[in-house]
This record gives structure tokens, C-alpha cells and sequence, in this order.
């Protein structure tokens, strides 16, 4: 019987990554949507937007507390989930059809946990220096003042970047300016203070120490990427045809028919992800093509021509092998894939645009109290009760006035209000119970079930809505 003892560990250890700096044109891209998407995320609850007097004035707010979701001029109420619903619809066919067309570039630019893993690998690389000098300090073993005071610096940044982060969440869901002095003062609600604690550590967790980790193993992404790419899908690859056999351009070599590659491992040392893309396509590659700049100033200093590593699609290998050129990139990108994306994420979009801009300022929602189905009066009359919820939209309080049709005998009454015109608040829904009533001897107030229809009419603007419901008799 063998001793259990012996049996190898199926578990690895993880090996820190520290990508070495590069610059390039791929570079400096991600260092524009750094900028730009960092300032959307920490600047927008700080944007004002006028509504009137008795709204919120922040540009984008999510009010929990009143149940509304404003952007800018857009405000979504409870019961218009699916613009949101719409939204996420359109992320996702986003999110399909760049994936088809470019790769893993979400992944690689625009994803939150790439976004702050540069940035706190920039914060890093500032305090303890480059590639090398990280190295150097992680293997060393003494713990000694130096390796001290630099990790104790880097942590405190990341710990504020953190704080940072959590923050400008809640402020999207409370007035920011005020908000935010409540958090410095002390004054906050304890649900505030706790969700930027619970950011400030998953931050700095994520992007300070998992980095690659989170996409490799928390994140689906990678293993569903695979089913939107094709074989013309553009993404990062190695030109194995052209670097092949790799190797150092010395004089020892002289007589080896050595490729373009010179074994540098500069597109491995600039890799956030550790991998190496001359082994092929990975599940770790998320595109970033940090690859292509490293790649690229070897071949300058070389004087050897661009694009051992690159932007290419796996149709195009066979011809580039055969001496020939690659397909425009046009012709990758517009194939019918990426135009079934395209024109379902455009009918979605449009969809919500024209929903958006006829959806009424006036609204009721109509609901029949069924205990007891209905009422008999003292003079034989028969009354059925409705709960309807006006919403007025507007920033003003406005006079709605409740009518009742369907059959020329019905009544109606509102309760607690004399007469048939109810104040309802600005940018409110007011719950108002109507009553509707038939005489005895009418066809409604006889029968088993009729047809009733409710309105509501703004008395300034003058714009109308009506639901339909059933009015029960005797017969039923």
C-alpha cells in the first residue's frame, strides 16, 4: 500500500506577476480609458442637473428611498424596470459583438478589475520601481526598514484608492455633496459606512493582490468567449511562421536559420496575465496587447519590420504562410455575425428611445378591492372599491380630476375628497380609493360582470389616461 505521503500536491502555489513598464500606442490607449473611466466613475455623482425645485438636482442619482433612477433628464419609476432591463439587454449584445469582432477588448481596456489592477500596479511601480527592482524586493527575504517602509506606502495608497472607490458608489445613491460630509463628520448612516468598507477591502483585494486570479478562475468570461469568436475574429496572436525558430542573432549563430523572435521575453515580462503568447491562444489572455508594444520596439531597435505580434485573425495564417496578404480589416469586422449583433443591439436601443418618448406624464395603475366583491347600498345601490395609484411626473403638484365610463348609469366618489379632482404631489404617486357605483335597477348593478373604465385627466396640461377593470353586480 502505497504512503499517501508521497503523493505530489495538485496545488501550485501563485508565482506574484510584475509586468514590466512598456510604451506604445496600445499602451497609451489604455491609459486614456484609464482617465476616462475613472473620472466617469469618481466625478458623475457630482454633476448637477436642474429638475425643478421639488426634485433631486443631481445629474445621476439611484433613490432607494423614493424608488426612482434619474440620468440627467431621464427618470425611471418603479414600473419602468425594463428600461433598465433594456439596458442590460444591450450591454450584453455590446458585449457580444465586441467580442466577436476585436476579442477579449472589455477585458482587456474597459473591465473594472483590469481598470484598477493598472492602476494599482502604476501606484506600485511608482513606489518600489520597475519590473526588476519588484522582483528584487519580493525575494528578498530580511525584512528590513526599506522593504518595510515601501510595502506600508504602497498599501496606505491602495487602502485610499479603495476608500475612494467605495465612496463614489454610495454617492450615487444620496445627494454626493452632502453625503460626503456626512461620511467625513461622522453623520452617515452605518449602511453607508459599511458599504465602503466592504469596497475599500474588495479593491484593494482584487486589484492589489488576486489581479490575474479574478480573471482566471472568478470570472466566466474567459470560458464563454470562446462560443462569440470565430476564425475571424480579430485578436492578439503571434506570427510563429515569421519568429520561428527563435533564438539569439549572434555570431555563434551565424549559420542557423534563425526567425525574427530573438527570445528577449519582453512580450512575458510586459504580460499582466504571465502567460506567453507565443504558446498560442490562452484563456488567460484578456487582449490588453501591452504584447504588441513590447514586440514592436524590439523589432525597432532591431531594424526588423512591425508585427511579430499583432492584431490578427486565424482565417488570415494560411495566407500570410503562403507569402500572401492578410484580409482588410474591414472585412473582419463587418461579416454577418457582427451585423446580426449590430442590428439587434440597434432595434433594442431604438425600441427604448421611441418607449421613452411616448411613455405619459400621467399614469394610474387600477386595482379592484375584491373583499367584499361588492357593496349593497341602503337604496338598493350596488358599489364596487378600486385602489388606483396616480402618478403625476411632473415637478409641480398637480389637480387630476377621476372620471368613470363604460356605462352612462355609473357614479363615482373618492374617498376623503369632495368631488372628483385630487391633488397629487410632484414627481409622486398618490394612492386614491374610488368608488363606483350603479343603481339598483341598472344593468350593472343586475347583472354578473361589466366593463368599467377609470380616467384620470391633468386639469392644467390636460393629458388623459385610463385603465380598464370589471364592475361586479349582483348576478356574479
Amino acid at each position: 500500500m502505497s504512503d499517501s505521503s508521497q503523493t505530489p500536491s495538485l496545488y501550485a502555489a501563485r508565482e506574484p506577476i510584475f509586468p514590466r513598464r512598456v510604451s506604445g500606442k496600445f499602451r497609451n490607449l489604455k491609459w486614456i480609458i484609464m482617465a476616462v473611466t475613472l473620472g466617469i466613475y469618481y466625478l458623475t455623482p457630482f454633476l448637477r442637473w436642474d429638475r425643478g425645485p421639488n426634485l433631486p438636482d443631481q445629474a445621476v442619482l439611484v433613490d432607494l428611498a423614493n424608488r426612482r433612477f434619474y440620468f440627467f433628464w431621464i427618470e425611471i419609476w418603479p414600473h419602468e424596470f425594463y428600461f433598465v432591463a433594456g439596458l442590460l439587454i444591450m450591454a450584453g449584445l455590446g458585449l457580444f459583438l465586441f467580442t466577436s469582432a476585436l476579442g477579449r477588448v472589455w477585458c482587456g481596456y474597459t473591465c473594472p478589475q483590469t481598470v484598477w489592477t493598472d492602476l494599482y500596479i502604476l501606484v506600485e511601480r511608482w513606489i518600489e520601481g520597475d519590473r526588476n527592482a519588484r522582483l528584487r524586493l519580493h525575494r528578498q527575504k530580511k525584512l528590513d526598514l526599506r522593504k518595510i517602509r515601501l510595502r506600508v506606502t504602497k498599501w496606505i495608497v491602495w487602502l485610499l484608492i479603495g476608500m475612494a472607490t467605495g465612496g463614489a458608489w454610495v454617492f450615487y445613491f444620496a445627494d454626493a455633496p452632502t453625503l460626503a460630509v456626512d461620511l467625513f463628520t461622522g453623520q452617515a448612516h452605518i449602511i453607508a459606512y459599511s458599504t465602503v468598507a466592504i469596497l475599500t477591502f474588495t479593491t484593494f483585494l482584487f486589484g492589489g493582490f488576486a489581479r490575474e486570479q479574478i480573471c482566471i478562475y472568478a470570472c466566466p468570461w474567459p470560458r464563454i468567449q470562446a462560443a462569440m469568436m470565430d476564425e475571424d475574429t480579430l485578436t492578439v496572436a503571434y506570427r510563429d511562421w515569421r519568429g520561428e525558430p527563435r533564438g539569439k542573432h549572434r555570431k555563434a549563430n551565424a549559420d542557423k536559420p534563425l526567425g525574427d523572435c530573438v527570445d528577449c521575453m519582453a512580450c512575458v515580462n510586459v504580460c499582466p496575465m504571465g502567460i506567453d503568447i507565443r504558446e498560442g491562444q490562452q484563456m488567460e489572455c484578456i487582449t490588453c496587447a501591452l504584447c504588441i508594444d513590447a514586440c514592436d520596439d524590439v523589432m525597432d531597435k532591431l531594424g526588423r519590420p512591425r508585427g511579430l505580434i499583432d492584431y490578427m485573425a486565424l482565417s488570415d495564417e494560411s495566407r500570410e504562410r503562403d507569402g500572401g496578404k492578410a484580409k482588410p480589416v474591414w472585412s473582419h469586422i463587418l461579416r454577418p455575425r457582427t451585423v446580426l449583433y449590430t442590428a439587434l443591439w440597434s432595434m433594442v436601443g431604438v425600441a427604448l428611445v421611441y418607449a421613452l418618448f411616448i411613455r405619459p406624464e400621467v399614469d394610474l395603475t387600477v386595482a379592484p378591492v375584491r373583499n367584499p366583491t361588492y357593496v349593497t347600498l341602503s337604496d338598493g345601490s350596488i358599489r364596487n372599491t378600486y385602489d388606483v395609484r396616480l402618478r403625476n411626473k411632473h415637478g409641480d403638484a398637480r389637480p387630476f380630476e377621476v372620471t368613470v365610463s363604460g356605462d352612462p348609469a355609473y357614479q363615482i366618489e373618492l374617498e376623503n375628497v369632495a368631488g372628483a379632482i385630487v391633488e397629487v404631489p410632484a414627481d409622486a404617486a398618490h394612492l386614491q380609493r374610488v368608488y363606483v357605483i350603479a343603481p339598483k335597477e341598472t344593468g350593472p348593478a343586475q347583472g354578473e360582470a361589466t366593463d368599467v373604465r377609470i380616467w384620470v385627466e391633468d386639469t392644467v396640461s390636460g393629458e388623459r389616461a385610463y385603465k380598464d377593470s370589471t364592475f361586479n353586480g349582483r348576478g356574479q
